[in-house]
């Protein structure tokens, strides 16, 4: 189909629907929705130019995607990655997509997201996501995350090297955000592989609202191990948790929790941590993206594994 054929069945001159393609300031809001409508009724997408520059970071809403921290950290490295590559950046939110209309972009950054439906047949851009493991392949789609299971494993056989008996985790979020799921995955089996007596009862999954009461509930159990994962201070949480209960870093109770860039170091004790390499998680999205923008074709997911930080908690 060519742009003159949208124009015909639009009922607008091919001048305006190249206006309304290009984003010109001075096409009327009503006139740009209708043409953008009949595209997409006819499944129509222009032609990008080589020269555009222009990249969308989607960014996810709390009540989906809790770990504002990591947003924080993963955004300014894919920020610093574009602006070096002389990119433009556009950030929205995931509940607004609807702005994507106004926006002339070739390529597109989703963080924690699940793949917008029909993403491919709407906007004909390719889109990398990163820190969000496939439930199943996505036309136009590719991802970009750290080896979740590898990373519960290093924590859970790090524990038990120092010298815990019986280890219990706090994962932050709900069974249906983010990675929690395959985070407790991990989990169960790093327990099982380590520990000789396990139960699924010694991994919660909480809130920091809740999260006094469910580590109360693992210290009820003897634990003398703990991860704390997840989005949230969750480190900075369960030492002030911990003092509370009146348990003793590392002499009690040995801790490990994701890594926090302004607060793990200085937590007393310095806090051993798992972290994610957010240098390498943006410099990997945006290669992708920019293999796929130029139609390689490539392996369109990239798994990146964890390290550990050893400190003093542990």
């Amino acid at each position: 189909m060519k742009i003159q054929e949208i124009a015909k069945l639009a009922d607008v001159s091919t001048a305006t629907v190249s206006r309304v393609f290009s984003h010109h300031p001075n096409v009327k809001k009503e006139v740009a929705d209708h043409v953008l409508a009949v595209a997409r009724q006819y499944n129509y997408r222009p032609r990008l130019s080589g020269k555009q520059r222009n990249i969308v970071i989607i960014s996810p809403y709390k009540q989906i995607y809790p770990a504002a921290e990591f947003v924080e950290m993963v955004s300014g490295e894919l920020i610093q990655e574009l602006s070096d590559r002389r990119y433009r950046i556009e950030i929205i939110p995931h509940d607004n997509l609807d702005r994507l209309n106004g926006i002339s972009f070739c390529g597109a950054i989703g963080i924690g997201i699940n793949p917008p439906e029909k993403w491919d047949e709407w906007y004909g851009v390719p889109l990398v996501i990163v820190d969000k493991i496939p439930e199943k392949k996505v036309p136009g789609v590719g991802f970009v995350h750290s080896d979740e299971i590898q990373g519960m494993e290093l924590a859970v056989s790090h524990l038990a090297k120092s010298g815990c008996r019986k280890i219990g985790a706090l994962i932050h979020g709900t069974l249906d955000s983010g990675n929690v799921m395959i985070r407790q995955k991990g989990l169960l089996n790093s327990l099982k592989k380590h520990c000789s007596s396990v139960s699924a009862s010694q991994i919660r999954i909480c809130t920091p609202e809740t999260f006094f009461e469910e580590m109360g509930k693992l210290l009820q159990m003897g634990i003398d191990g703990v991860f704390c994962g997840g989005g949230g201070n969750f480190g900075g949480i369960a030492a002030y948790c911990l003092s509370l209960y009146g348990k003793k870093i590392p002499d009690e109770i040995r801790l490990i929790s994701s890594e926090r860039h302004r607060i793990s170091r200085y937590c007393i004790p310095a806090q051993t941590t798992i972290t994610q390499d957010y240098q390498k998680l943006a410099s990997e999205t945006i290669a992708l993206l920019e293999q796929m923008i130029h139609g390689d074709k490539v392996p369109l997911e990239i798994v990146l594994p964890y390290s550990l930080i050893a400190r003093d908690s542990t």
